[in-house]
């Protein structure tokens, strides 16, 4: 399976289903480091991503992901926004009408490295970028290896949950939560916890 803009679009709508099924996960999550409104803001953005894929139909993948990018910056709330809306959008240049796993690696490394710029994160800082970048990696390495567009997300998914569970021990280094300081130990960050969701969404929908 390739990424074309069936299977992108599906991504997207796959996304939002797990964004909403794990809403309060995230609201509780960022109440206990943050504002409280991450699960809130990321069901709007990606809802409003959703209908505006709906109403253009955009002809290929790059344009999908470049259209859901714009509707993150432009519904979602808080830092979530610009970053996750960045990320698609570089992720949707990079990727353009390529569709084979290989273009996908060089999208969601270019995803990665746009969220990078744009937080000033690195990994162990307690970020999206701890679950997105193993997940990039490890889609990297699979795909290198002979692995299939499926095989390489559901590696990325798994390596993205890991990550994520992996910032419970760290303090907070970036954004609202390095506030708290140590306080911000012993919880997990909830734009980890995101990014987790969006790369199993990629798995979900690429499964033979």
């Amino acid at each position: 399976m390739n990424l074309d803009a069936t299977t992108a679009r599906a991504w997207i709508v796959r996304v939002a289903e797990l964004i909403h099924a794990n809403e309060q996960r995230l609201t509780d999550l960022d109440a206990t480091i943050g504002d409280g409104d991450h699960g809130a803001n990321m069901q709007r953005g990606v809802a409003a991503a959703v209908a505006s894929l709906e109403e253009q139909e955009p002809e290929d993948a790059g344009k999908v992901l470049n259209s859901t990018g714009r509707e993150l910056i432009s519904k979602t709330g808080g830092a979530s926004g610009p970053l996750y809306g960045t990320g698609f959008r570089r992720a949707g240049k990079e990727l353009g009408d390529e569709v084979d796993v290989q273009a996908v690696a060089r999208a969601l490394e270019a995803m990665l490295r746009s969220i990078e710029e744009l937080g000033g994160a690195t990994q162990e800082e307690k970020t999206i970028v701890d679950a997105l970048a193993p997940a990039v990696a490890a889609f990297q390495e699979t795909s290198g290896q002979g692995g299939d567009l499926h095989a390489a997300a559901s590696a990325a998914a798994e390596a993205a949950e890991r990550g994520a569970a992996a910032t419970i021990p760290l303090q907070a280094r970036k954004g609202r939560a390095s506030y708290l300081g140590e306080r911000s130990i012993g919880h997990e960050d909830p734009g980890a916890a995101s990014t987790a969701l969006i790369i199993r969404a990629l798995a979900d929908v690429t499964a033979p």
